[in-house]
C-alpha cells in the first residue's frame, strides 16, 4: 500500500468514499452527497489552506481510503488543534488502510506545529473508537444526542492526542 497526497484525479474516488459514508453509516452526519466538482473545490480549498489531503492506493493504482485536517475551530486561540477524518472503502475497511493514513497523517500535525488532533466519532462506532485508542487518542468526552441521522439521535464522542510536548 502506498500513502501520497491528493492529487484531483483522485476526487472521483474521494467523493465514492464520501458518499458512501453519507448513505450508509454514521460517520458523517449529512444527508447530501458530493459530486467529482465538490471534492475537486474541496482539495484545492484544503491545499491552499496549507492543510494534508492523503490517500492510500492499492497495488492496482485504486484510492482506498483517504486523510485529512481543518481547523476545529475558526479562532485564533484554537491555531494549534485540528480536527481530523479518516475514511476507507467500504469493500476495504478492517485491512488497516485507516491505520495506515492516520500513521502518516499525525507526522504532518506535528510538523505543522499542531498540538492536539481532535476526533469526534459517532459513539457506537467501536471501530474507529479502538483504533484511534490503539493510535494514542484519548477519550475526553461524550455529547449526547448532539446529532440526528437514519431517524436517531445520535451521540459525538471526542478523543484528543496530544500531538507535540510543549
Amino acid at each position: 500500500m502506498l500513502i501520497r497526497h491528493a492529487i484531483a484525479s483522485d476526487a472521483e474516488t474521494i467523493a465514492e468514499i464520501y458518499n458512501d459514508a453519507v448513505l450508509n453509516t454514521t460517520a458523517i452526519w449529512n444527508d447530501n452527497t458530493v459530486d467529482r466538482a465538490n471534492r475537486q473545490e474541496w482539495l484545492q480549498a484544503r491545499h491552499q489552506a496549507g492543510f494534508p489531503i492523503l490517500v492510500a492506493i492499492d497495488e492496482q493504482g485504486n484510492v482506498t481510503g483517504y486523510a485529512t485536517y481543518g481547523d476545529w475551530r475558526p479562532w485564533d486561540g484554537y491555531r494549534h488543534t485540528v480536527e481530523h477524518s479518516v475514511y476507507v472503502h467500504p469493500a476495504m475497511r478492517g485491512k488497516g488502510i485507516g491505520k495506515s493514513l492516520m500513521q502518516s497523517l499525525i507526522p504532518l500535525a506535528v510538523e505543522q506545529d499542531k498540538h492536539i488532533m481532535v476526533a469526534g466519532i459517532e459513539s457506537t462506532n467501536t471501530a474507529s473508537i479502538n483504533l484511534h485508542s490503539k493510535l494514542g487518542f484519548v477519550e475526553v468526552g461524550t455529547l449526547r444526542e448532539v446529532g440526528t441521522k437514519f431517524g436517531r439521535w445520535l451521540d459525538l464522542t471526542f478523543l484528543q492526542l496530544r500531538c507535540s510536548e510543549a
